[in-house]
């Protein structure tokens, strides 16, 4: 008898240790949700949405797509920032990431402190385009009819790629023209359609049917790409802008930097599937997005020199916002 109570007693004494290791459930064991800081409509939230899809189907969780704006995309980048670190909320966002804490001085998150990337989807481009009944086709020829006159330019996000260019065509023709910024590429587009900007840099991927219905007319493109369905539309460093007219920007995924590395490993190889599947490269093509996937260590660096050129830039054009 006393035998058996001492071989029993290991066999008790390890049922405690093993239980909460069974309790764990894989994951993801519930749907996932991909904030993306701008409203509906918007190129970001396209990309958002071809890419939950494809994910969600490796993963087997449906991925939802929450539109949080304001604040050139900080309200919820930040929101993500201090959110639960489960896996089970993401941020798909663009370049404002790193671009609106600078322009905006305020530092609600810490782009490579308190947040993981998880992969690069590629960028766009990014032409600026006028309302067509505007007497221009070129950059000279609309700096031409606009010098002098009382106009504004729109932006998708405050602080943005947008925002800082055309501020800098502007200050490079000497036109003076007002920044009217937006919560998103939607309204944005609605208004200069409307009649109520004069102009803006926007993406192929939210604008292009309008660009090739006739409805907005592209001038020249950022970057040192031209735009693949566009291919007679230059670039601004071809008609002798600035150099800083070839910066591009970037598309891309995130997770809280808290999440388990075993998560953020397995969104880094769904994510990579994803950008390998044709269908979504092909559909990204159709849109004029440039797929480019950089792996998280990859993203990281990029994210790291994108940071101290827009650093440099900003301030070099005492870019700034209050509020």
């Amino acid at each position: 008898m006393k035998r058996r109570r001492l071989l029993a007693l290991p066999s008790l004494l390890a049922t405690p240790a093993i239980s909460p290791a069974l309790a764990q459930p894989p994951w993801p064991d519930r749907p996932i949700r991909f904030v993306v800081p701008f409203p509906p409509g918007g190129a970001t939230d396209i990309w958002s949405r071809l890419i939950a899809e494809a994910m969600g189907a490796s993963l087997g969780q449906p991925i939802v797509i929450e539109n949080r704006s304001g604040a050139g995309g900080m309200v919820g980048t930040e929101a993500v920032a201090k959110g639960p670190a489960d896996g089970n909320t993401l941020l798909f966002t663009i370049s404002p990431f790193i671009q609106s804490p600078v322009v905006f001085r305020r530092w609600p998150y810490q782009p490579l402190e308190d947040f993981a990337p998880v992969g690069k989807l590629g960028t766009t481009p990014l032409p600026f385009c006028i309302r067509p009944e505007i007497p221009a086709t070129t950059p000279a020829e609309f700096s031409a009819w606009a010098r002098g006159k009382d106009l504004s330019f729109g932006s998708y996000a405050t602080g943005s790629s947008g925002h800082a260019f055309a501020q800098l065509y502007s200050d490079t023709d000497r036109l003076g023209m007002t920044h009217v910024g937006y919560r998103g590429e939607a309204p944005m587009l609605t208004d200069i359609l409307g009649g109520r900007i004069a102009c803006g840099f926007h993406s192929m991927t939210a604008a292009g049917d309008f660009i090739r219905s006739g409805r907005l007319r592209p001038l020249a493109v950022l970057g040192r790409r031209r735009v693949p369905s566009l291919p007679e539309l230059p670039t601004f460093l071809e008609l002798g802008y600035p150099a800083a007219f070839g910066m591009s920007g970037f598309i891309g995924l995130f997770a809280p930097a808290r999440v388990p590395a075993p998560v953020q490993a397995r969104l880094a190889e769904t994510f990579a599937e994803a950008m390998r599947r044709e269908a979504v490269v092909r559909r990204l093509l159709e849109i004029d997005t440039l797929p480019g996937w950089l792996g998280p260590v990859e993203f990281r660096a990029e994210i790291a020199a994108q940071l101290a050129e827009w650093t440099e830039l900003a301030t070099a054009m005492n870019l700034t916002v209050d509020g």
